[in-house]
Formats: structure tokens, C-alpha cells, sequence
């Protein structure tokens, strides 16, 4: 059975919502950037394991052209960063708030990705997906705010 992306997405939401109740735990008696190492190094960990047990070989992308190399290494060293640094305020978050709060406000990401994937990647919404962006927003902010 072939898995599609909706269905890769879904799995990732599942696993997303499994980080912030583990997370939640793990973090109250730890500094959330320690929590955030033992993270790193686990992800690390299977990751490196699911690449070695597929058989994929690691490509050079030095070998093509070198400007192209250069920017495909940088989007994903920035990428990288991004994570890292995302991880670190999450945990921070869940640190100091409810879970039931801090992830949906961090849902916020899918808003801000669909106004930058528009802005530089020329990704474009119709209506309908504008304004389910806003729902998406609307609804991370009520959860978010306190009464």
C-alpha cells in the first residue's frame, strides 16, 4: 500500500500531538534545552538507523553545480537551525503552559507558512484556503488565550 502525502501529513499530526503530551512530561523536571538534546539525540538516532537499514546511498551534491550545492546545503543547514531553535522554544513553552495551549498556538507555523510559501516560494491559496488559514489562526488563538 502506497501512503500518500495526506496520509504521510496525518501521521505526522498523530506523531506531532504525541511530542507535546511526551514533551509536556519529560520537560517539568528538566531545563527544555537539556529535554531538547535528549530529543536531538534520539531523533538522531532513528533517523540514522531508518537511512542505513533502506540502503540509500548518500548523494554528493557537491557534484553537480557548485552555486546549486551551495544552496540546496543552505536551506537545509537553515532549516536546521530553524528546528533547533523551534524545538527549544516549544519545550521552553511547555515548560512554563498547558499542552492543550502551547500546541495550538504553535499550530500558528501553518499560518506563517502559508503567507511566506506565497511570498517567496509563489505557492498560491484560493479563497477557500485563505480562509481556512484564518480559521486555522482564529481557532489557535482562542484555545490560546486565557479567560
Amino acid at each position: 500500500m502506497q501512503i500518500t502525502w495526506q496520509g504521510w501529513a496525518l501521521l505526522s499530526a498523530v506523531f506531532a500531538a504525541l511530542t507535546a503530551l511526551f514533551a509536556k512530561i519529560g520537560v517539568d523536571e528538566l531545563a527544555p534545552s537539556y529535554a531538547t538534546l535528549i530529543r536531538t539525540g534520539v531523533i538522531l538516532l532513528i533517523v540514522a538507523g531508518i537511512w542505513a537499514a533502506s540502503g540509500a546511498p548518500a548523494s554528493n551534491p557537491f557534484q553537480s553545480d557548485p552555486l546549486e550545492a551551495g544552496r540546496v546545503i543552505g536551506a537545509l543547514v537553515l532549516s536546521g537551525a530553524a528546528t533547533g531553535l523551534s524545538w527549544l522554544c516549544y519545550f521552553q513553552a511547555l515548560k512554563l503552559g498547558d499542552a492543550s495551549r502551547v500546541a495550538p498556538l504553535d499550530k500558528l507555523s501553518v499560518v506563517f507558512v502559508a503567507v511566506l510559501a506565497a511570498i517567496f516560494l509563489g505557492e498560491r491559496l484560493d479563497v477557500k484556503g485563505w480562509a481556512g488559514v484564518g480559521l486555522i489562526a482564529a481557532g489557535a488563538v482562542l484555545i490560546a488565550v486565557r479567560r
